[in-house]
Formats: C-alpha cells, sequence, structure tokens
C-alpha cells in the first residue's frame, strides 16, 4: 500500500513538474508549432476557392484582399490551456496522450474553419463581418474554456 502511494505521489509531482516547465516554456513552442500549420492549412484551404499568394503570415486573395495571421488567430494560450487541463486532471498515461492529441486537433480543425470563414466573409465585404469576426474572438474564447 505505502508503494502504491509513493508511485501515486511521485506521478502527481511528475506531472505537475512538466507543468511547470510547459508554463515556462510552452507557449513559444506552441507558436513555434502551431503558427506554421495555421498558416499552412489555410492557405491550403483557401487556395481551392481562390487565387492566393502568400507570404509569411500575409495572405493576399485574389490580389484584393489581404489576411494576416497574427499570435491571437493562432490560439496558442487556448493550446496551452488545454494542456493545462490535461495535466492536472488525473487520468491514466494512454488516455491523457489521447485527451491531449484529442482536444489540440480539435482546436486546431475549429480554428482553421474559423478562420477560412472569415477570410471568406471578409473578402466577399459580407455585411457584419466585424461583428461575425467579435462575436468568435470574445464569445468562443470566454465561452469555449468553461465548457
Amino acid at each position: 500500500m505505502k508503494k502504491r502511494n509513493n508511485k501515486t505521489i511521485y506521478s502527481i509531482l511528475l506531472r505537475y513538474l512538466i507543468l511547470l516547465a510547459i508554463v515556462a516554456f510552452g507557449l513559444k513552442l506552441i507558436y513555434a508549432i502551431f503558427t506554421p500549420l495555421t498558416i499552412g492549412f489555410t492557405v491550403f484551404l483557401l487556395d481551392l476557392v481562390y487565387n492566393l499568394s502568400s507570404k509569411g503570415s500575409l495572405i493576399l486573395i485574389d490580389n484584393l484582399t489581404r489576411i494576416v495571421i497574427i499570435p491571437a488567430c493562432v490560439a496558442g494560450s487556448a493550446y496551452l490551456l488545454l494542456l493545462i487541463l490535461n495535466l492536472t486532471i488525473d487520468m491514466k498515461k494512454e488516455l491523457r496522450i489521447k485527451s491531449i492529441l484529442y482536444s489540440f486537433l480539435l482546436l486546431f480543425v475549429l480554428n482553421i474553419i474559423r478562420i477560412v470563414i472569415l477570410a471568406t466573409l471578409y473578402h466577399h465585404q459580407a455585411t457584419y463581418v466585424e461583428l461575425t469576426h467579435a462575436i468568435l474572438w470574445y464569445g468562443l474564447s470566454t465561452l469555449l474554456p468553461d465548457c
């Protein structure tokens, strides 16, 4: 029984030490990984419909519309929050890995869809694009972490 308690204590200690290192250094790593992925997938999807040119974080649609993917578009803090939540909840290692991968993939896909929809609306000068952006930005960033 004592051996099991020690193993649990070490497991929790290790998990929180990893969490501390991730919080200290992880955001830069998250942005380094997800910025090129976000830009690349956004360009890929928009390029299926429009004539695109891109350089770095700038996407030019049909030589008319400029879209810039800024760090807030990448949602690095949301990935970090998901990682923190996954590391602070007690679960088996295999389930934790699946949970992190699934939550990151889901956030990534939803974020790409959001960016593509907003870019399309902006390009077509749709009414209330700024309102839609504000609702998605403030609404989802406030509501989703609480779910």
